[in-house]
């Protein structure tokens, strides 16, 4: 028998409060308890990015991350990225200006690891930003148009 635990949540700024499994992923607890879809499930073991959220500013992999490891703490998913009023981020402005996707499926974790990349001042070459994007797959093939736009958004940023 699982007892269930209560947490909260600051998802995008907005406080939530969720009764869980405590094996719930951050992941599960975005799509499928708070209907916050833009976050992918892709693989489900931490190896495509598709489910990349940011957690104190930092990225993570939402589907290796229990909920109740976020509580209290600030996470940002893609619904959170634009500001208040609709206007796109940087970055993803720069993803539509470059067709820096195909299918769309990945695009999410892109957007959230190019912002985590440039934040974190890993856009300084084409090398480096393929580096440091390189834990998120994109099956199509958009990597030129992904780094391309990434460097532009960091290009802005400076």
């Amino acid at each position: 028998m699982t007892t269930e635990i209560t947490i909260e949540l600051d998802i995008n700024g907005r406080s939530e409060t969720l009764t869980l499994d405590p094996r719930v992923t951050l992941l599960d607890a975005l799509r499928e308890h708070l209907g916050l879809t833009g976050t992918k499930k892709g693989c489900d073991q931490g190896q495509c990015g598709a489910c990349t959220v940011h957690v104190d500013g930092a990225r993570v992999l939402s589907c290796l991350t229990l909920a109740a490891q976020a509580a209290g703490r600030p996470v940002t998913t893609i619904e959170g990225l634009s500001a208040p009023g609709g206007e796109l981020h940087p970055v993803q402005a720069a993803f539509l200006e470059h067709d820096a996707f195909q299918c769309g499926y990945c695009t999410p974790g892109q957007i959230m690891s190019a912002v985590a990349c440039i934040r974190e001042g890993h856009a300084g070459s084409d090398e480096e930003i393929r580096e440091y994007m390189a834990g998120n797959l994109c099956r199509c093939g958009a990597y030129p148009h992904i780094v391309a736009a990434v460097r532009q958004a960091a290009e802005m940023a400076s």
